[in-house]
């Protein structure tokens, strides 16, 4: 899962940056409202934890035009404002929680997997198709419930492929979603490659049920045989 800190007070940030990162998440971070910006611009997350007062601009504003941008999005406001007006405002605004300062990493580590689980995956943290099952919570995939040992990015390649089963996962994004920040030193897409095709064979000698197809030029699609 891709989670994006948008937090002015760089101490708080590296705190929430690491807390997440031990839970397995992909996290990037914004320190201003014009990088905040650039970022909803340009890539797409599973949650997006966003502070309301920022040093160029206010959080509210980054949370309407992220609304124009992307549409809808897993947002989380983390703000000292503790109002009842301010907590209104976020989530008129369009915000799937509001979490106030200061709070502790467990919370909100708990919101932060409530909100994902109840928007993308319908309040479950299990995904499945044919024999497969993927536990996003406790990163454990099973097929006819034996386990299946993958590394780390296979399992983040599969978790994004089976949320969106069915549907054709556009590569760049793909690399976005499981490398991040770190897609631009790549020359190509060969990192995914080489993922995708261990991931494959592990599906296919485990008798998963499922394969990756991949689309020339495009990306892929996880399907039942």
């Amino acid at each position: 899962m891709k989670v994006l800190v948008i937090e002015d007070e760089a101490e708080l940030r590296e705190i929430i940056q690491q807390s997440l990162e031990k839970q397995s998440y992909l996290v990037e971070t914004a320190g201003t409202f014009t990088e905040g910006l650039e970022k909803i611009a340009s890539f797409t997350y599973d949650c997006i934890l966003l502070d309301i007062m920022l040093p160029d601009g206010s959080g509210l504003n980054l949370l309407d035009e992220l609304k124009t941008i992307n549409g809808s999005n897993n947002v989380i406001i983390i703000s000292a404002k503790d109002s009842l007006e301010d907590k209104l405002a976020g989530l008129d605004g369009g915000a799937d929680d509001y979490l106030v300062k200061p709070f502790h990493l467990a919370e909100l580590n708990a919101r932060v997997k409530s909100v994902v689980r109840r928007k993308s995956l319908n309040g479950n943290n299990k995904v499945e198709l044919a024999a497969l099952c993927v536990d996003l919570q406790e990163r454990l995939v099973t097929v006819n419930q034996k386990e299946l040992v993958l590394n780390r990015k296979e399992f983040d390649i599969l978790s994004y492929l089976v949320i969106n089963k069915n549907r054709l996962v556009n590569k760049t994004a793909l690399a976005e979603q499981v490398w991040g920040d770190h897609m631009d030193e790549a020359d190509d897409y060969e990192f995914i490659y080489s993922q995708i095709k261990n991931l494959r064979k592990k599906l296919r000698d485990s008798d998963s049920g499922v394969e990756i197809q991949a689309v020339y030029g495009i990306g892929y699609k996880l399907t039942g045989i």
